[in-house]
């Protein structure tokens, strides 16, 4: 039996993935990231994130009492980490898609805020509505963390706008310090 659900399994994963499509920001069963400017220039790890729904439809909370639909706050995903359905506690797309609504529904009526009720958030909250992984103690800080270690770059290109910002950033302060510090 265990054979046939870890089968089943690897199913719904490669025929998700092959859902993927960056050229129209399709992400089934993903949480997607974007940079923010200027934050992410200085801290790289931190972003605008949203989750999609199983047909690839990206959810974020773009701003107080808004949840876009497919037109994320700080342009199109970056990065995106794919999530195993078959995780989902009330198993199926109807458990994670309901979980992604219901969680969309009530961050439109917050207010936004930076530090504590923000996009990563409403991701948290849609996770532990569908108890994704049997667990209810989703936050944004896990998700910001389990997002760089586990998300995958879209492109070259999404891999520079990432991180080409805060590389020449610290170019910079090094250059300066290492002047300074050499006269």
């Amino acid at each position: 039996m265990a054979d046939v659900v870890e089968v089943d399994t690897m199913k719904n994963y490669h025929i998700a993935i092959e859902r993927i499509d960056p050229d129209s920001s399709r992400y089934p069963y993903c949480i997607v990231w974007t940079p923010i400017p200027v934050l992410s220039w200085l801290l790289p790890f931190i972003g605008h994130m949203g989750i999609c729904t199983s047909s690839g439809v990206i959810r974020d909370f773009a701003g107080p009492y808004f949840v876009s639909e497919d037109n994320m706050a700080f342009g199109r995903p970056t990065k995106y980490w794919m999530l195993d359905v078959a995780k989902v506690y009330a198993s199926g797309s109807n458990a994670w898609d309901t979980a992604v609504h219901d969680a969309s529904e009530e961050y439109k009526h917050r207010m936004h805020n930076l530090c504590c009720d923000n996009c990563h958030s409403h991701v948290a909250m849609a996770l532990n509505l569908m108890r994704y992984e049997n667990k209810t103690s989703w936050n944004m800080v896990n998700l910001c963390l389990l997002s760089l270690i586990h998300g995958k770059h879209i492109s070259c290109a999404a891999f520079l706008k990432t991180w080409l910002p805060f590389l020449l950033l610290l170019g910079i302060i090094i250059t300066v310090v290492l002047a300074v510090n050499l006269r």
